[in-house]
């Protein structure tokens, strides 16, 4: 059992936001590796419509490759009820919605304001629950957007008990930005805990854009978080958010919670080999992270051990 779940998103959030499409087999390889060094949690794809993100047009295929894989959690994302159902029809464990709390982003994002996204969160949540689909409402942009600028903490709060209020089974914080510092981040899981409920709130989606993502990791630590999303190589970002990039890197992550005697249930060794299957399949496609670079600290295995 871990202590502390890291939720793989780079086949989904890392994909979608670059314009080269990865070959399917390749897909199932980084999968499939992923899932051999540990990671128990893996975010396939979106049912999102081809035409709009032609890099998600074989989640259904991967959705039905990765349920072969023992003990892993298959995930992907929807943007509404319809997607929600072709979902359901591949036979995903848990899905997410993106949920944005700039209205602005969510009508770019999603073309749907509020109210809009209120109805199809509702819609969607009906289709989960009769399909004993884990239902994750994320709430994008809850650390402020590059279209509007600052975002209220009261209205993500207020808008997170609509979201329960309709269906939600969990409440994620998105900071689909980049805009978040440690202490907002205490400051807004602290908030939408108290409105929603502690048990609620378990999941943080942080960006590395400007170099704070693994230090909002340790505040949401503090706080109470226990799953946390990255991305092979920090591949991702939001293609309707302008200068949204750059999510955690799921190597210097594991690194750390590993360093830190926090049970992730990943092999570093393991994931760090995983890495050729993107450099091969994304050739001249940027990779970041330090520890592929550095490697691990000459201490490691003892560091994990105690």
């Amino acid at each position: 059992m871990t202590d502390i779940l890291i939720s793989e998103v780079g086949p989904r959030d890392g994909l979608q936001s670059i314009d080269r499409i990865m070959p399917l087999e390749a897909k199932k390889r980084w999968i499939a590796a992923e899932a051999a060094a540990g990671v128990s949690e893996i975010e396939v794809g979106s049912f999102v419509p081809p035409a709009l993100l032609p890099q998600m047009a074989d989640t259904a295929e991967l959705v039905e490759f990765a349920n072969t894989i023992e003990g892993l959690t298959v995930v992907t994302l929807v943007p509404n009820a319809k997607g929600m159902q072709r979902a359901a029809d591949a036979g995903v464990q848990s899905v997410s919605i993106p949920f944005s709390m700039s209205e602005t982003h969510s009508v770019k994002n999603v073309r749907k304001d509020h109210p809009a996204m209120l109805e199809e969160i509702a819609a969607a949540a009906a289709i989960a629950k009769e399909h004993d689909i884990h239902f994750v409402v994320g709430l994008a942009t809850a650390f402020g957007c590059t279209i509007e600028g600052a975002v209220d903490p009261a209205n993500v709060a207020r808008l997170a008990e609509k979201a329960v209020a309709a269906g939600a089974q969990e409440i994620g914080l998105s900071d689909t930005t980049g805009y978040a510092d440690p202490a907002q981040v205490r400051r807004l899981v602290k908030q939408v805990k108290s409105a929603v409920g502690d048990e609620m709130v378990t999941t943080l989606h942080l960006h590395n854009t400007r170099g704070l993502g693994l230090a909002n990791v340790v505040a949401g630590l503090e706080e109470g978080i226990t799953t946390f999303d990255s991305s092979l190589g920090g591949l991702g970002g939001c293609p309707f958010a302008p200068g949204a990039s750059g999510n955690i890197v799921t190597e210097d992550l594991v690194l750390m919670l590993n360093s830190m005697g926090l049970n992730t249930g990943i092999d570093l060794e393991k994931l760090l080999q995983v890495r050729p299957i993107l450099e091969e399949a994304l050739p001249g496609e940027p990779l970041y992270g330090f520890t592929p670079d550095a490697g691990p600290m000459l201490d490691y295995d003892q560091r994990v051990a105690a």
